[in-house]
């Protein structure tokens, strides 16, 4: 197993993220980049939509082995230990000259996941340079944990609902993680993170994938399904997903649209509990 060494983890415990980490070459990054463009190109509606951007591991062999590859993996287990599962993942696309951002948030507002343990590996498919609006994050900021967020109908936040931080942060506190094609950084639910508009004349495209450890539960009211890629489910704390590999193609795609619609159920009650909170405070 390769992984991240003793001093990258201390980094990641210390900071709440790490970056960059190698995983593909730049011709395996673009051979994956033309998978996903050609994806992209069967589906009627542009920009991509949430179900065809979410879970589609689920559907798609090529991203399966992706979020299963043993490179992304072993630096997971550095974090989690073995025995891991993929609650969720999804494609971020910012297209040359956009404004859309990232605005300054917490990836575990709306999961409903307990523990609160849980690393998003964020894989580039292009460059994912400062120009192009690469992640920004403050350091050590994971350690206030999960923080009261707001929300905001901005059709330039990529952010699912608009969730945000009320606080604002300094570009003196902020720092950039710049990634290559075929690099991938790893953050923590906590981290409070965001992302500037792509200046670039190229798409900053990349796949974030959500790791927890088996012993993770979800708190909601219906039962979530996740994809084990690592070790043994000895927890049963969610439906597994099938291997679109071994499945056909029509089964895959049913199973996704299950999958989606149940995570889409999830994060709505979520973001309603958290909306209550934030009136109620």
């Amino acid at each position: 197993m390769s992984g991240l060494s003793k001093d990258d983890v201390e980094t990641y415990r210390r900071q709440g993220y790490f970056a960059p980490v190698d995983a593909f070459s730049l011709t395996e990054a673009d051979q994956m980049r033309r998978r996903l463009e050609a994806f992209e190109a069967t589906l009627p509606e542009r920009p991509i939509d949430r179900m065809n951007r979410r879970k589609l591991h689920v559907r798609l062999p090529w991203i399966h082995d992706l979020v299963a590859n043993p490179k992304i993996l072993d630096a997971i287990e550095n974090l989690i230990g073995s025995d891991i599962l993929v609650y969720t993942s999804t494609v971020f696309v910012k297209e040359p000259g956009s404004a859309a951002i990232t605005a300054w948030h917490q990836d575990g507002t709306c999961f409903g996941l307990s523990p609160s343990e849980h690393v998003s590996a964020w894989l580039a498919l292009s460059d994912a340079s400062e120009l192009a609006g690469c992640m920004r994050f403050i350091p050590g900021s994971h350690k206030r944990g999960l923080l009261r967020h707001e929300f905001a109908s901005d059709g330039n936040y990529l952010n699912y609902v608009g969730q945000y931080l009320p606080e604002t942060f300094s570009n003196d506190q902020a720092q950039s993680a710049p990634l290559r094609a075929g690099q991938f950084s790893l953050h923590d639910t906590a981290a409070i993170h965001a992302s500037e508009p792509n200046a670039s004349c190229d798409r900053r495209i990349g796949l974030g994938i959500s790791y927890i450890p088996a012993y993770v539960a979800h708190t909601g009211s219906r039962r979530m399904s996740a994809t084990l890629v690592r070790g043994t489910d000895r927890f049963g704390h969610f439906d597994l997903e099938p291997d679109p590999r071994i499945i056909s193609v029509d089964h895959a795609q049913a199973s996704h649209e299950l999958a989606y619609s149940r995570y889409r159920e999830c994060w709505d009650e979520q973001m309603r509990q958290s909306m209550l909170k934030t009136q109620l405070n």
